[in-house]
């Protein structure tokens, strides 16, 4: 697999030339300065190959080109909203930048309540406590009917943390779940906005009497339009599951299990059509056995994201070592079913002062690196078992 990092542009604190020098080949990126649903010109998108390049490294994978969320719900700018997308996609390939990845999660890109979870080591990773996820949904969003999606274990340790709760902790959660990890990627919230809990219940309302059976027929909609772009230019659209892969928030999720990645797939049989495997995505949800759907997905996998989860019984879940088991039989397959598929660890632990930095939340230094050595390794040995 090529080894690539997500980078967020020449003003990152991470440099292309640091990334040379610990391995990186490809770099993973976006056009962060251009809103959503704008036309990225072929102009820019060279400017941004050409600064690559000049590194010494290679433009592998656009993350993300934005789907916008007209195009999600099926608003009536949305034809207007994929000839924009159509025409950003052509100029991509113009510049022979081939691999898109993207996602069709409504509102929320990803979602974990603690950014920095203390480890026995003295590193922190991303944490997804259920119970205080909802809390958020029921005490600070007061969403009409949210206890009726939490099972009596998850509301009665709610009902603990509702007890010690302070304006402080609110403001801790809101900031982890809908800002710090939503703006740095060209999210729906900002670090600007005044009031985001207001703004996030206005997008909300935007999927009212939007169930999983329509949002998949816009996906497919989608889909359609772009696929003549896609094999006119040989661009590989590689969406990315739902994180965590879990209905939240009362909102349509399809892309959480082996069924949905099956039926988009189905729906539009075109090769290009293909999936981003984010093991880390997927083992959020204790229904997914990780490694066989490597297995069966490989040849539809079109960019890879090495990281893994572990679930616990209560149905928290944390970021677990790269060289988890299950992550190991995951690289040996797209090692050997996918040789020079795009790959990048992701949401590593904080360590030797990345916490310090300010990065975006997943997203160290120290502790991507670790973990890029860790899968190198395993890719190395892989490649000794011919």
């Amino acid at each position: 697999m090529e080894k690539t990092w997500r980078w967020f542009g020449p003003n990152d604190k991470i440099t292309l030339d640091m990334l040379r020098q610990i391995g990186v080949e490809g770099i993973v990126t976006s056009l962060h300065h251009i809103p959503n649903g704008e036309v990225w010109s072929e102009e820019e998108v060279k400017k941004m190959k050409d600064y690559i390049e000049a590194h010494g490294l290679r433009w592998s994978v656009v993350e993300s080109l934005p789907v916008s969320e007209s195009i999600k719900y099926g608003g009536p700018d949305r034809d207007e909203l994929i000839e924009k997308y159509k025409e950003s996609l052509a100029n991509l390939g113009r510049c022979g930048v081939k691999t898109i990845c993207y996602n069709f999660m409504p509102v929320l890109d990803w979602a974990r309540t603690d950014l920095e979870y203390p480890n026995p080591d003295g590193t922190s990773n991303l944490y997804f406590n259920r119970a205080e996820f909802a809390y958020f949904d029921i005490h600070i969003l007061h969403r009409e009917g949210a206890e009726a999606d939490y099972d009596a274990e998850t509301l009665a340790r709610m009902e603990e943390i509702r007890k010690n709760m302070t304006p402080e902790g609110e403001h801790r959660l809101v900031d982890n779940i809908i800002v710090r990890t939503q703006g740095f990627v060209n999210g729906n919230i900002s670090e600007n906005d005044k009031e985001p809990v207001e703004k996030f219940k206005s997008l909300l309302e935007l999927y009212k009497g939007i169930d999983a059976e329509q949002l998949r027929a816009n996906m497919k909609y989608f889909l359609e339009a772009i696929m003549p772009v896609c094999d006119e230019y040989d661009i590989n659209m590689c969406v990315h599951p739902d994180d965590p892969p879990l209905q939240i928030l009362g909102l349509p999720r399809i892309v959480t299990c082996d069924a949905d990645i099956q039926a988009f797939l189905n729906a539009v049989p075109n090769p290009h059509n293909g999936l981003t495997f984010c093991a880390g995505s997927l083992s959020g949800g204790a229904h997914n056995d990780v490694v066989a759907l490597a297995k069966k997905y490989a040849g539809r996998t079109h960019f890879v994201h090495a990281r893994i989860c572990n679930v616990f019984p209560n149905g928290d879940f944390k970021e677990s070592s790269h060289l988890d088991p299950r992550l190991i039989e995951i690289v040996r397959t797209f090692e050997k079913e996918r040789p020079g598929v795009p790959m990048r660890v992701d949401h590593a632990p904080l360590m030797l002062g990345d916490e310090k930095m300010g990065y975006n939340a997943g997203y160290s230094f120290h502790g991507r690196m670790l973990a890029l050595g860790m899968v190198s390794g395993i890719m190395a040995t892989v490649n000794q078992e011919g």
